[in-house]
């Protein structure tokens, strides 16, 4: 990871690296001021292998300080942005971090979760004006030209602990190294065919989060091209970073796509540099694709994969076939198969859980064997995505294992509802989950946010839903909401859906 950065600042010293609000970051100004922070952490005792949290929106700062950290063989241990302080002193104290980089707007929960894990002994700011009692340094100060520690990190030492949200129990933190990292950058800059000098990323998705810190942030530094930063979700402050900036790869999720369809024709014209659009993290609904592709001229390319795996499994390729509704075949270096409850490969076209297996797999759960061990049918790691794969090697997923409903003993599948509720033109947003029921099992539940000026009505939509589905597979009710509990990267969260059932049953 930390050799390609160097052989891309040598190659390309010049070119811009990162597009920010302040002067341009060329590749030579960010492998020198990255240096800085390397030594830096190594004259304050951080050490190779020893954990650091970066707590931080997008920015140049967020690249700064996570790539001195690999730089200094330091772990660098993102933090989601959302969590409570308790959660955030969770990940603190489980990682076992010496050290935290922080943002001037997040020092309050920063305050409180430090709190509950005062051995945190290092805090740097970012964005801080005046010193604090917080702090015992600013990112300003280690960023001045000093050589970095001469012990490099290989590709085998760890390079990030990306932690999962936890949908059951406690979180888990997958331990990418170095070599993970680079090489899913690098298989996903050869398949977009990202061009050196040319391609200019944008990443509003969170940089914390797997997919925007393998895509966004290390691939364009591997392959010579340029990040574009955005620190929040809005579709103004999106366009505006396009259209200034040149963007001509765009990261998203479905949600983020449909809040874009909300601008106005005459912004479109801001876009007119995107060449490709990519899709990750939930299915996207076909109707949102082809209204997007239709309406912004742009192809969006949809494609999949766990934090564990690097993140990205799969994607469809530019130059095709592209296949809607699918997520596309394996990367190169990849391999992906459909296996049974017990790990046996099955046929293609026939339903299983996707099985991963390539250089971008996690090493394991941060200090959790047997949930290691559990994860894996050997050297496949499961993913938990039901799917199945056609003769050319393309994959589709289904649905999330634990999402699967079962009604009467029949499998009934949430996409195949929320992908015609998405077609319905008051609908601007769908899920589905199950509920269970004392004589039927589990009985599909579906809730819906309007589209741009529409009043979606549960009765319209059941009427709808008969139209286009099996009598199995109507939703028992349809709730229409204001908005949709979310994740900071965008992605739907059912979990919080299935709460809200439960309140609504008397679950307590």
């Amino acid at each position: 990871m930390v050799g390609r950065f160097r052989a891309s600042a040598r190659l390309y010293p010049e070119r811009p690296a990162i597009f920010a609000d302040a002067p341009i970051w060329t590749f030579s100004a960010l492998d020198i001021a990255t240096d800085g922070v390397a030594a830096s952490l190594a004259e304050r005792g951080i050490g190779p292998r020893e954990r650091v949290a970066l707590y931080c929106p997008n920015g140049a700062d967020f690249i700064v300080a996570y790539l001195g950290c690999l730089k200094a063989g330091v772990v660098a241990v993102p933090i989601n942005l959302l969590l409570s302080p308790r959660e955030i002193a969770f990940i603190l104290r489980d990682s076992g971090a010496r050290g935290l980089f922080f943002h001037a707007s997040l020092a309050g929960p920063t305050a409180a979760a430090l709190g509950e894990v005062p051995e945190v002994g290092l805090r740097i700011g970012i964005g801080f004006d005046d010193d604090v009692p917080l702090l015992d340094c600013h990112l300003h100060q280690l960023v001045q030209p000093k050589p970095a520690p001469a012990s490099a990190p290989t590709a085998a030492d760890d390079a990030v602990i990306l932690y999962t949200s936890g949908t059951t129990g406690r979180p888990k933190g997958a331990v990418l190294t170095h070599g993970n990292l680079g090489a899913n950058a690098l298989a996903v800059a050869d398949v977009l065919g990202v061009k050196p000098g040319v391609d200019r990323v944008l990443v509003v998705l969170p940089m914390f989060h797997a997919f925007a810190g393998t895509v966004g942030l290390a691939m364009p530094l591997l392959a010579g091209a340029a990040i574009v930063p955005v620190p929040r979700f809005d579709p103004q402050a999106i366009t505006d970073a396009v259209g200034l900036h040149h963007a001509t790869i765009f990261l998203g999720v479905p949600s983020l796509y449909s809040v874009l369809m909300r601008l106005a024709d005459e912004q479109l014209a801001a876009w007119k540099s995107v060449r490709l659009a990519i899709s990750g993290g939930a299915a996207m609904p076909l109707a949102l694709m082809e209204a997007f592709e239709q309406r912004f001229c742009v192809p969006i390319l949809e494609g999949d994969g766990p934090t564990e795996c690097g993140p990205v499994t799969a994607v469809n390729p530019p130059a095709g076939p592209r296949r809607p509704g699918s997520i596309g075949p394996a990367i190169p270096g990849v391999e992906m198969r459909i296996c049974d409850d017990q790990g046996k490969t099955l046929a293609d076209g026939e339903y299983g859980e996707v099985c991963v297996r390539g250089p971008g797999v996690m090493r394991a759960y941060w200090q959790l064997p047997e949930e290691t061990a559990a994860a894996f049918f050997g050297d496949w790691f499961r993913t938990g995505d039901l799917g199945w794969r056609d003769a050319d090697g393309y994959v589709y997923l289904v649905d999330r294992i634990k999402d699967l409903i079962i009604s009467n003993g029949i499998n009934v599948y949430p996409r195949v509802i929320e992908e015609v509720l998405a077609r319905h033109p008051s609908v601007g947003e769908v899920a589905v989950v199950g509920e269970p029921h004392r004589t039927h099992g589990e009985l599909p539940i579906a809730y819906v946010t309007p589209a741009a000026d529409a009043q979606p009505n549960a009765g319209a939509l059941k009427a709808w839903c008969r139209e286009h589905l099996g009598t199995h597979e109507i939703p028992r009710r349809i709730e229409v909401l204001s908005s949709l509990p979310k994740n900071a990267a965008g992605k739907i969260l059912k979990r919080e859906l299935r709460r809200t059932g439960e309140v609504d049953r008397g679950v307590s």
